[in-house]
């Protein structure tokens, strides 16, 4: 099967700062659609005032019926992938000191925990001395008084984790370790279950995503490999992701919208429950590894 070009972008990322509770989930949307097809679609719904076209707007309860036709037309051409920022903290957290890390982490490919996510969900200042100590790289050395808070409020399920541990971890981190990704980019994960969704063990993906820091060529290239060594002898799910400013290229826009509205769903119970069945299926999404699927009432 020929490769299939998607193009991606997310709503609802804060930067490390992924327990802040105004913005508790950030959205990665991914459209197959061609410029062609994307820009009539942005011109069925756009008002010609607007430079760009956002989310915002097209929620307004007075586009209602703009927002249904907008979601119609992207059935069974559009994925939303939804991440949980306090489940994927928690995630991480055992994922990168009770194991071996990888490209895996955070997505369907990640291997199973032994202790379940939620015990760790409502820790949240557990969480946050975990966000501190992981941010200690780029001070490019050990933040001794951030470990020491860490294991003031180590959970006792988690009293087995040892400080050496801990500390050897951390400097793989200093020392950008390329085998362990980052563990604040939420983006990396995210992207991950996009390829996968889209290549569906039968084709190669290529990416065109908003411009994102996150998505370094390194990263990306560490995840491809990754991603093609774990579904041998399926096609690689990622070929490469191409970076673009979203107002040149109206699939990203389309991604964008999508994007919006899907958080906002996810945020407020009240907006989805006025979407008919098949609008709440496309922006259901799923939450990250480990926790249970996310769906629309």
């Amino acid at each position: 099967m020929p490769e299939l070009e998607i193009a991606c972008d997310e709503s609802g990322f804060s930067g490390s700062n992924l327990l802040d509770p105004v913005a508790p989930v950030i959205t990665h949307a991914s459209v197959d659609l061609t410029v062609a097809e994307a820009a009539e679609l942005l011109n069925g719904i756009r008002v010609r005032t607007a430079k760009e076209y956002k989310s915002n707007r097209l929620l307004r309860p007075e586009q209602r019926p703009v927002l249904k036709r907008f979601l119609a037309a992207l059935g069974g051409r559009a994925h939303v992938h939804v991440i949980d920022k306090t489940s994927y903290v928690a995630t991480r957290v055992l994922e990168l000191f009770l194991g071996e890390p990888s490209y895996g982490d955070g997505t369907q490919l990640g291997r199973a925990q032994l202790l379940d996510v939620s015990v760790l969900r409502s820790r949240t200042e557990f969480l946050d001395s975990f966000l501190v100590l992981t941010r200690t790289k780029r001070l490019r050395l050990l933040d001794h008084a951030a470990i020491d808070r860490f294991f003031g409020l180590l959970p006792e399920e988690l009293h087995g984790l040892s400080r050496r541990r801990v500390e050897e971890t951390l400097v793989r981190l200093i020392e950008d370790d390329p085998a362990i990704p980052p563990p604040l980019e939420p983006l990396v994960p995210a992207l991950a279950e996009t390829a996968l969704f889209w290549s569906a063990g039968e084709r190669s993906v290529g990416v065109v995503h908003d411009e994102q820091s996150a998505l370094t060529p390194h990263r990306v290239a560490r995840l491809a490999d990754y991603l093609a060594a774990a579904v041998v002898p399926a096609p690689p799910p990622l070929t490469g992701v191409r970076q673009v400013d979203s107002r040149l290229d109206p699939r990203v826009q389309v991604a964008d919208l999508l994007a919006g509205v899907a958080r906002r769903a996810a945020e407020v119970p009240g907006l989805a429950k006025v979407l008919d069945a098949e609008c709440r299926g496309l922006i259901g999404g799923a939450d990250v590894a480990g926790t249970q699927p996310r769906r629309m009432p």
